[in-house]
Formats: structure tokens, C-alpha cells, sequence
């Protein structure tokens, strides 16, 4: 099964018109209870729609635009403009080193992570970003909450292929903004915030090379409607810092110079793409990141005279 995420799923219900949105939530409820709760809203609302005769996902043929592609698909095909090249990464596998090389591709309708595994690593040497990359025949996972494409010993890439083109990339991808009041388990959201909090980094060793360290990063962020815990992973850590790996690492035996940091941070504007998840250790509501950017002031206020037009 290719998974949707909640909010989609809810929003392609809606456009049927077959329900209203409290007629929807009731038969959620309602789905939930009928299985002794072994099934997550995601899951109800799957079921549901499939009751009512909707399609949440077109056959899989031709060039896919990336808010079309879901995790568990197959033999995906995409082009986009890379927004960002990460640095070839090696690993220990089993008694050999492996590699892994990652980058952002993105289109009109939003953005994805393309991983590239040991061999395929080769064919990143040329791809720059702002070139055009087609990807064929790569099969699609899910990590912490967002989509990557994966490529494979069938898949292929071809670097700005000739009569192809693309337009400006949407890069807070395809989610709605929300408000943090309105946030709800398993949503998918852009949120725009104050920080208000800021923790230390935390540095681990990597499961798949004990000898690497990672790190996450944690902040509270408010939008006048409340407040949620947001979690930053390596890579977006390094965004919301504008930081290398290298110089975050830096304060693993130096917590003490990271408080500059911290207050530099406090009182910042954010706007933040990723989807809430429920902590159960803790009975909360977080906010896993995986899009940042530095709220701008002027687009912001366009985007609200331009809704004030529309209402």
C-alpha cells in the first residue's frame, strides 16, 4: 500500500464531495472503533476512501510530478532541478566500506531527497546543482516522515537531458500552512514561528557506522495560537545554523560556546516543512523538520494582502 499522508487523504475525500469534513471526522472515529483502535486515523480514512470509490493515487506511468510520488512506489520516474548536492558519504558494510550520496530535486510542485547507493555514487560526479536531472526507475521510502526516491542497480539518471525543462521549484513542498492549534498526528504542514526555546544539540553515533557521529537539535516554536517542539536531524540542523557538519560537530566538547548560538536564535523568524508526530514517552505533539527557511517579512505580508484580496 503507497502511503498517503492523513492530510492528503483527507483533502481528496473532501474534493469528491461525497462527504463534509465533520461527516469525514465522525466516520474516521467510527472506523477507528469498529477495529478495537488497531488502525491509525491514516489508516481509517485509507479505508474509507476506498469505500466511497476514490483513487488516491494515479497508475504509475510516465514522469511522475513529486507531489505525486508516495512512499512504496516502484519504478518511479521524476525530473526536477537539483536544489542541493550533499557530500559522498562511506560506511562499514559487513568487511567492505559503502557509500551513499544524497540531493534535493525539486519541481513546481514541491521537493525530494534522491539517495544514491554504493556504485550509483559514480553517477552523482557529474551532476551539479541548478542542473535538470531525469530519474528512472527508482523505488520510493519513507524517513522520518518525509519521501525519498532510492536508486538501484536498475535505476538511471541522465543529466539535463536535451528538450527538457523545468520551471521554479516550489520549495516548501506541497504541504498547506497550518497553525500549531490546528495540528494533529500523522499532519503534514508548513508552519511559520517565533523560536522561543532553544536546547543544545545532541550527539550520537550512527546505527549503521558507531564510528560516525550525528546529532539532532530541538527548539519551541510559537505562532500566537501555541506552541509546539520541533526536531531538527543533521541536515536540517545544518540549515537552520547555516552550518557544515564539521562545524556543528565542533561543539560536541564545547557545549558552552553554543549558547551564543542560542541566544542569536531566540526571537527568530522560521518557516518550517515537515509533519507532526506523536511522542508517546512524553504525551506530546512534535514537529519533525524537513524543509527550513528563514521567514521573509515582505512575502509574508504579500501573501496576506493577496488573501485578504481573495476572502
Amino acid at each position: 500500500m503507497y502511503k498517503v499522508p492523513l492530510a492528503e487523504i483527507k483533502q481528496k475525500i473532501l474534493e469528491s464531495g461525497k462527504l463534509d469534513e465533520p461527516a469525514l471526522n465522525d466516520k474516521i472515529k467510527a472506523k477507528i472503533n469498529e477495529l478495537s483502535g488497531l488502525i491509525s486515523e491514516e489508516g481509517a480514512a485509507h479505508i474509507i476512501a476506498n469505500e466511497l470509490g476514490i483513487k488516491l493515487v494515479e497508475k504509475n506511468e510516465g514522469k511522475l510530478k513529486i507531489k505525486e510520488i508516495y512512499a512504496g512506489m516502484r519504478n518511479v520516474t521524476t525530473i526536477g532541478r537539483v536544489t542541493r548536492k550533499f557530500p559522498v558519504a562511506e560506511f562499514q558494510k559487513g568487511e567492505g566500506i559503502g557509500k551513499v550520496c544524497s540531493l534535493v530535486l525539486g519541481d513546481e510542485t514541491g521537493t525530494i531527497r534522491v539517495v544514491f547507493w554504493n556504485d550509483k555514487v559514480n553517477n552523482t560526479e557529474m551532476i551539479k546543482e541548478n542542473d535538470v536531472l531525469l530519474v528512472k526507475d527508482g523505488y520510493v521510502r519513507e524517513n522520518r516522515g518525509g519521501k525519498e526516491i532510492h536508486l538501484n542497480d536498475r535505476s538511471a539518471t541522465e543529466v539535463n537531458p536535451e528538450g527538457e525543462t523545468v520551471g521554479e521549484v516550489r520549495q516548501t513542498s506541497s504541504f498547506d500552512r497550518k497553525s500549531i492549534a490546528d495540528l494533529q498526528g500523522e499532519d503534514g504542514a508548513e508552519l511559520l514561528g517565533t523560536v522561543v526555546q532553544v536546547f543544545d544539540p545532541r550527539f550520537f553515533n550512527r546505527k549503521n557506522n558507531p564510528a560516525e557521529t550525528s546529532y539532532v537539535m530541538n527548539l519551541v516554536l510559537d505562532d500566537g495560537t501555541g506552541t509546539i517542539r520541533t526536531v531538527f536531524w543533521e541536515e536540517q540542523t545544518n540549515s537552520l545554523l547555516k552550518m557544515k557538519s564539521e562545524e556543528v560537530l565542533g561543539y560536541r566538547e564545547d557545549t558552552a560556546s553554543f549558547e551564543d548560538i542560542k541566544t542569536e536564535l531566540l526571537g527568530e523568524q522560521v518557516k518550517l516543512v515537515g509533519k507532526v508526530k506523536k511522542n508517546d514517552m512524553f504525551e506530546r505533539l512534535e514537529f519533525h523538520v524537513n524543509l527550513v527557511e528563514r521567514a521573509d517579512p515582505e512575502s509574508e505580508i504579500k501573501k496576506l494582502e493577496e488573501t485578504s484580496q481573495v476572502e
